[in-house]
């Protein structure tokens, strides 16, 4: 997954890692990277299918949570459903704003210590204007506590662990 750069690249990854989760009955760790390899391309690939994605990245999901539930795979939620509503935001707010809030809030209650979630969360905030609810000095607050937690995190091998430069860059722009 990491030296992926096109669509396909990340797609046969995610086949890979579907297979690696169907044979290892046990670990949700093979379908959160299957259904990562395949958001990662729809935020930069515009001919994608975004319904047609997400519906594949919820299956994996599913898969995953019938094993773990736990705040990386909220996050997921958010980012898919996210990419869904941004296809039309005025006509799918209402029903995808409400999935990206459900999972950020079931995430953030099964697992508060997740620096990911807050990430998004800031990420999301930053890019809403203030009128709206967001704004710089919202979003400013969750990605304090995002780096908060990354500096408490302690990585576990093969484990999710994105997000830390990401939240950097996010504060960086929150100060200026």
């Amino acid at each position: 997954m990491d030296s992926a750069k096109t669509t396909a690249d990340y797609q046969k990854a995610a086949a890979l890692f579907e297979r690696i989760g169907d044979a290892e009955k046990t670990q949700w760790l093979p379908y959160y990277y299957a259904a990562s390899s395949l958001i990662v391309p729809a935020w930069t690939d515009a001919g994608i299918d975004k319904d047609k994605n997400a519906e594949k990245v919820n299956q994996l999901i599913e898969k995953a949570e019938a094993i773990e539930k736990n705040g990386d795979l909220y996050s997921l939620r958010y980012m898919v459903n996210t990419q869904q509503m941004v296809v039309n935001p005025q006509e799918r707010f209402m029903t995808y704003g409400l999935k990206m809030q459900s999972a950020m809030s079931e995430g953030m209650r099964i697992d508060p210590n997740n620096p990911r979630l807050y990430y998004l969360q800031g990420s999301s905030l930053l890019n809403t204007p203030e009128q709206y609810g967001g704004g710089k000095a919202k979003a400013k607050v969750s990605l304090t506590k995002a780096m908060e937690l990354f500096e408490k995190e302690t990585p576990k091998p093969m484990y999710p662990h994105w997000g830390k430069d990401m939240t950097q860059k996010a504060l960086d722009e929150c100060n200026k």
